[in-house]
């Protein structure tokens, strides 16, 4: 749909609103205008789509004017608008961010109450109830994670991005390896000065490791004998006497097995993912997912016999060959096992995954709506709750991913990078450093995303991870090296 300014440039924050209500559509047009005048700043929005055009607009007082506000009223005026023309009304009315929480928590944080949370995202933002009430229970398992951080804390997130094939709905970067595995022990020799080099900068810093998460990719593609020398290189490397948790995703179970999950828990890491995305047979070999649902069954069995007390699994909604029935099936076959948490995610499309252009046998925006609300009823009868969200553009019906936990066994790691409560240090190819700074900003750098790019570039990523210590050290005052 086109767009056209007037008054002000506040481009993403409509587009991006614009995008989660009609998605990619070309169709149509839209107009979103400010009008200054000495008392009041007056947002208007004109949409017209299949030949009905809709008008809306809201107002500021001039005087209390921010950047926030300013798009608060442009996202208000262009929401109201476009809910004359939609068929449906968005479940996150006019919230067009990834981390809808962060609202929510911020709110908590400053000294609201659950109550007034909700009056802020109903009269507001328009969100709808249950969503309300979605985003609540999470910033408050939020506020929870945030009590138990010091001011010194950090997490730790280490990328092992390969794969042994790559899934239909996958756009990660990563590397799939089949059988040719030579990259691997370059890529590890690389990523061991990553760590040797990060566990110095923090003991100098005197900040401590509060949780790690080791993903990818598929990080379970590495061998026995080459996870076992990684998990020992981050033990030897950084003082892990605050951790709370050590997580690996193992992902999929055609690569696991009862040796390596004990080598694993052995060496160090309590929690660990092991993720069907289905338990429909049929499904699988539609992501092309080569295991069956029997295997995902072995594996959860070999976990729990390796002494983990704590594994995710994840779902997703909105699969090709996927039904409704299909999918309540395997939700029901996943909660019977009791994990500590589930995650369901909703499909999103994106571009650099195969399924973005074939869009083959994919269920329906209102099939994803009854799978996704048998997710909450099911899952909460189970005694679990939600404790992070995030949403993704071009999502299946416009809903969000969800990560359910059940006995406060939440993953910290999961909210703290989510929410972005502290900083966030990324090791290895693909990773992104998240840097919270005293004044409250948060600065991103990105390492190399390829293995190759990491493999090659490992002099200028120990060179970033210096200066972002510089940084940390003094606010201001460094100017870190940008890494193509």
């Amino acid at each position: 749909m086109e767009l056209t300014l007037i008054g002000h440039d506040d481009r993403y924050a409509v587009e991006q609103l614009q995008m989660s209500l009609f998605g990619d559509s070309s169709q149509g047009q839209a107009l979103s205008a400010l009008h200054r005048g000495s008392t009041w700043l007056t947002a208007s929005a004109k949409i017209t789509l299949n030949g009905k055009t809709a008008t809306a607009s809201r107002r500021l007082k001039a005087d209390r004017e921010t950047v926030r506000l300013r798009r608060r009223i442009l996202q208000q005026s262009y929401y109201l608008a476009a809910c004359q023309l939609l068929e449906t009304t968005p479940p996150w009315g006019a919230l067009a961010g990834v981390r809808p929480t962060k609202i929510t928590t911020r709110h908590l944080l400053e000294g609201g109450t659950p109550k007034s949370a909700d009056k802020l995202l109903k009269d507001t933002y328009y969100v709808c109830l249950d969503r309300r009430k979605l985003a609540i229970d999470c910033s408050q398992a939020t506020v929870r994670a945030a009590g138990l951080l010091e001011e010194t804390d950090i997490s730790l997130y280490v990328g092992i991005p390969f794969c042994p094939t790559r899934c239909s709905y996958c756009s990660f970067v990563s590397r799939t390896i089949g059988k040719k595995t030579e990259l691997l022990e370059p890529y590890l020799k690389a990523l061991h000065q990553e760590l040797q080099l990060t566990g110095r900068l923090l003991a100098e810093s005197g900040r401590k490791v509060r949780s790690i998460y080791i993903g990818g990719g598929t990080p379970t593609t590495l061998s026995t004998a080459q996870m076992v020398c990684l998990l020992d290189a981050i033990r030897d490397c950084f003082d892990l006497s605050r951790c709370l948790e050590f997580t690996v995703e193992g992902g999929r179970p055609d690569t696991l097995d009862a040796e390596k999950l004990q080598a694993i828990r052995a060496h160090g890491a309590d929690r660990m993912s092991i993720n069907p995305q289905t338990m429909e047979d049929n499904v699988l070999r539609a992501c092309g997912r080569p295991h069956k649902a029997a295997d995902v069954l072995r594996a959860y069995q070999e976990a729990m016999d390796a002494g983990f007390k704590a594994i995710n699994m994840d779902l997703i909604a909105g699969l090709p060959e996927d039904s409704v029935e299909g999918f309540c099936r395997s939700l029901d076959t996943v909660a019977a096992l009791h994990p500590a948490n589930i995650t369901v995610h909703t499909l999103a499309l994106k571009k650099g995954a195969d399924l973005f252009e074939k869009r083959n046998h994919l269920p329906t925006a209102e099939e994803v709506t009854r799978m996704v609300a048998y997710t909450g009823e099911t899952l909460s009868a189970h005694g679990y709750k939600p404790y992070y969200l995030y949403r993704q553009k071009y999502m299946s019906g416009s809903f969000e991913n969800v990560g359910w936990s059940r006995d406060n066994l939440d993953c910290l790691y999961n909210i703290y990078m989510m929410e972005e409560l502290h900083t966030i240090l990324s090791l290895g190819g693909g990773g992104m450093n998240k840097v919270n700074l005293p004044d409250g900003s948060l600065q991103r750098f990105h390492n190399p995303k390829f293995p190759e790019q990491y493999i090659e570039k490992i002099d200028e990523v120990l060179a970033q991870k210096e200066a972002m210590f510089r940084l940390m050290q003094n606010p201001g005052k460094e100017s870190l090296p940008w890494i193509p």
